[in-house]
């Protein structure tokens, strides 16, 4: 039960359930993320460092950039949370906006032909997200 406490209280966070949610469509970047959910970019390295420390996610590097997916070796809780939570965020509007914006960040970044914070900034004034 502690176990499943501890999960519940880590994935009370509005911010880490979009993390998660965003990341179960695609492996992203620090900065990614940042310029898909307009969030500065400590809160989304604290919050990718708790989600990673609860086994939620896995990660790859390429370069200096270190991508992050939902980890495919999760426990049967996780997984049977992460579907859950899916299901439960299928029609939240908070959620259809971060994964339109994951899009527009997808388009925006195969027209500049790059994956670099300059680029998520640029990303981020002209998707006119409040930050």
């Amino acid at each position: 039960m502690k176990e499943f406490a501890k999960i519940m209280h880590l994935l009370s966070d509005p911010a880490r359930l979009r993390i998660l949610m965003v990341l179960t469509k695609k492996e992203l970047c620090v900065c990614q993320l940042m310029g898909i959910l307009g969030i500065p970019q400590p809160l989304v390295s604290r919050n990718l460092m708790l989600l990673d420390g609860a086994g939620f996610l896995g990660e790859r590097k390429q370069g200096k950039l270190v991508f992050y997916s939902i980890n495919r070796g999760m426990d049967p809780l996780r997984k049977k949370i992460v579907s859950l939570l899916k299901e439960a965020l299928k029609s939240d509007t908070i959620l259809a906006e971060d994964l339109r914006s994951l899009q527009d960040c997808e388009t925006f970044q195969k027209k500049t032909g790059r994956c670099d914070m300059k680029t998520l900034l640029d990303f981020m004034k002209t998707s006119k997200k409040v930050r």
